[in-house]
């Protein structure tokens, strides 16, 4: 999940400058000390596409009242209707259903009404990801961007088109979504986890050779832990050690070089917060307390340094 910041950053040449956030779900970000000291401007937020019929209006509002406090600009990506992914499989369950286009319709307006000053929305997160009933449908995914587009005309905002993570499928995904989306999206999503940790860079490559445009890496960032992977047990310095190679890969990529159709101009950090030692999956910069890890200090002199 996520939140995003804004500054300039350069990672690889002087000129090199890319805005950055961070993606984050936890309201407590805008009142961190250290948050607060990095003068970022930019999040990123994930809602149930059903956020405003499933009782989850005052977690929304909590959040999205805290960054407009803050003066963000936030980054707003529709998921599925949570719960319905239980780290195997998408549920089949009635609740579970993805709406209909009438029905994201609704929950797009119903959210823009209240925060028109949103400028950006995904239109669905990690469309190719099995925890996501898009993922091998996209011409489902296709659907939601045109509604979410035809909204973005007259209420003023942008729309993404797919939101991608970097695994096995997402060159052919997003083969099948060009194909079939309406128009010429210049505005892209991308997931480089894979890159990042392993430092590597095909992937982010190959992303920016297929579409046209802008691409914003939604979502990424030096993982702490995953699941029970040997590769990925807990480390704070590995997990400082591969944000450090995050920037430095964005920054080959801010602009546009030869043999690439678009260029990075947005990198949001997943996440601020990190999660008890349990945990499945921990990528946060600053411990359960706040207090910092590794990964901040590296975060904060790459922004600093290009601020």
């Amino acid at each position: 999940m996520t939140v995003a910041v804004g500054l300039l950053v350069a990672a690889g040449s002087a000129d090199a400058k890319y805005r950055v956030g961070l993606s984050e779900q936890n309201p407590a970000l805008f009142s961190s000390p250290l948050w607060q000291d990095l003068h970022l401007k930019r999040a990123r937020y994930v809602v149930a596409w059903d956020w405003n019929i499933t009782g989850q209006e005052r977690e929304v509002a909590v959040f999205m009242d805290a960054a407009r406090a803050k003066r963000q600009a936030v980054l707003v990506t529709f998921s599925a209707h949570r719960g319905c992914f239980d780290g195997r499989r998408y549920s089949r369950a009635r609740v579970c259903r993805p709406p209909s286009a009438r029905a994201y319709r609704r929950a797009v307006r119903a959210f823009d009404d209240r925060y028109p000053w949103v400028r950006t929305y995904s239109a669905w997160n990690e469309v190719n990801h099995i925890s996501q009933p898009t993922f091998d449908r996209p011409r489902l995914a296709v659907r939601y961007y045109r509604v979410l587009l035809r909204e973005s005309r007259p209420r003023h905002f942008r729309a993404m088109a797919a939101d991608v993570l970097d695994t096995s499928n997402m060159r052919a995904y997003l083969r099948a979504f060009r194909r079939r989306a309406p128009g010429r999206p210049r505005l892209w999503g991308l997931h480089n986890y894979q890159d990042v940790n392993r430092r590597t860079s095909a992937d982010t490559r190959a992303m920016l050779r297929s579409v046209p445009g802008a691409v914003w890496l939604t979502e990424t960032g030096g993982i702490v832990k995953f699941g029970n992977s040997p590769q990925f047990e807990y480390s704070l310095q590995r997990a400082a050690n591969r944000t450090r190679w995050m920037f430095r890969l964005a920054g080959r990529y801010d602009r546009r070089r030869r043999g690439m159709r678009s260029k990075i101009a947005r990198l949001f950090v997943y996440e601020w917060f990190g999660r008890a030692r349990g945990a499945r999956l921990d990528a946060g910069l600053v411990n359960p307390d706040g207090s910092a890890r590794p990964a901040f200090s590296v975060f904060r002199r790459f922004a600093r340094r290009r601020r």
